[in-house]
C-alpha cells in the first residue's frame, strides 16, 4: 500500500517570514518523495477582509516579510546541490487581494503613491474584483526558496541569485520544475505568496495574492542543466537574473541561456547567442522590491535542428 501523502499546513509553528538556516524544519521529506503545503496569502490573513484595505488578524502580526510555510528539509540534500522542485497542481483560495500606491521609486516616477486596495472573488479560473473587473486565472507560488547558509534572518522581499525566494515569475504554473541551488544541508525550504493572477513585472507590487495548496515533489537533481537558479514549464525553458541593476539582471539572466544551449548542443557561446536572437525572449518578471527581475525564455518547439 502506498503510503499517505504528508501534508503542511500553516499554523504558529509551521511559518516564517524570513529564511534562516538557525529554523528547525517543520517537515522532513525523502529526495523524490510527492507531498501538499498549503500556504496563506503573503500577508498571512487568517480571514477574508470584510471590505478591501480592512485591517484583519494575521497569522503573523509582526511579520517583516512574507508568511511563508516552512522549512522544509530534503533527506540527503547537501551544499553544492542541485533542488528539483515539480508543481503538480496549484490551487487558490476563492478570495484574493491587490494593493497599489505603495511609496517606491517607480511610483513616484508615475506619480502613482497613494492607497488603492482591490479585493477580488476567485472561482472557475477567473477572479472579479469589487469594481465589477475580471481576470483569467493562472496560479503559481511567488516564493519558492532554498535558505542562504550565512547566519542571520534573511529576508523575504527580493528575490536572490542562488537561492530563488521571491522570482514572481507567473509562467512557474503547474506542470513546472524550479532548480535551486543548495546552501544548508537539507536546503530548508520555503514557500507561498501565492497569486491567483499577475502580469509581467507585477507592476504595482501585488498581484491577486492569495491562500494556496500546492501539491509538489522535490528531488535533489544530479546533472542540472545548470548550477544556478533555472525552470522547465510545459511550454519553456527559463533563466534568472536578479540585481537592483537592470544590466546586470539581464546579462545573468541571458548568460545562463546562452551557456544552456551552447552546451546541449555543443556550440560556442556566440554561435548560440546568434542562433538565441531569433527565438528566444527576455522578460521583466518583476519591477518590485528594488530589484529587477529579468528571465530568459527559449520555447521547447523554438530552435529544432534538421
Amino acid at each position: 500500500m502506498t503510503p499517505a501523502q504528508q501534508v503542511l499546513r500553516p499554523a504558529p509553528g509551521t511559518v516564517t517570514d524570513a529564511f534562516d538556516p538557525a529554523l528547525e524544519p517543520v517537515l522532513t521529506v525523502d529526495s523524490g518523495e510527492r507531498f501538499t503545503v498549503e500556504a496563506l496569502d503573503a500577508h498571512g490573513f487568517t480571514r477574508r477582509p470584510e471590505h478591501p484595505g480592512a485591517p484583519t488578524p494575521r497569522l503573523l502580526e509582526d511579520a517583516e516579510g512574507h508568511c511563508l510555510t516552512g522549512p522544509v528539509a530534503v533527506r540527503g540534500a547537501e551544499p553544492g546541490d542541485v533542488l528539483a522542485v515539480t508543481f503538480h497542481s496549484i490551487r487558490t483560495g476563492d478570495w484574493g487581494w491587490t494593493v497599489a500606491g505603495m511609496d517606491t521609486p517607480l511610483n513616484q516616477r508615475l506619480g502613482t503613491t497613494g492607497r488603492v486596495d482591490l479585493l477580488w472573488d476567485v472561482d472557475g479560473g477567473t477572479a472579479t474584483n469589487q469594481l465589477g473587473f475580471t481576470v483569467d486565472t493562472a496560479p503559481f507560488l511567488g516564493v519558492v526558496g532554498t535558505t542562504p547558509a550565512a547566519p542571520g534572518r534573511h529576508s523575504t522581499i527580493p528575490p536572490r541569485p542562488g537561492h530563488g525566494g521571491n522570482v514572481d515569475c507567473r509562467s512557474l504554473v503547474a506542470g513546472s520544475t524550479l532548480f535551486l541551488p543548495v546552501h544548508v544541508p537539507g536546503a530548508l525550504l520555503c514557500l507561498g505568496d501565492g497569486h491567483a493572477a499577475q502580469g509581467d513585472g507585477e507592476v504595482c507590487g501585488t498581484a491577486v495574492e492569495c491562500a494556496t495548496t500546492t501539491e509538489l515533489t522535490v528531488s535533489v537533481v544530479a546533472d542540472p542543466a545548470l548550477p544556478t537558479v533555472h525552470a522547465v514549464t510545459p511550454t519553456e525553458r527559463i533563466t534568472f537574473g536578479f540585481d537592483a541593476d537592470l544590466n546586470a539582471a539581464t546579462d545573468a539572466a541571458l548568460g545562463d541561456l546562452v551557456t544552456w544551449v551552447a552546451a546541449e548542443h555543443e556550440l560556442d557561446r556566440l554561435t548560440a547567442l546568434a542562433l538565441l536572437s531569433s527565438c528566444a525572449d527576455l522578460r521583466v518578471t518583476q519591477v518590485a522590491n528594488r530589484t529587477w527581475g529579468v528571465h530568459a525564455v527559449l520555447r521547447h518547439d523554438a530552435l529544432r535542428r534538421s
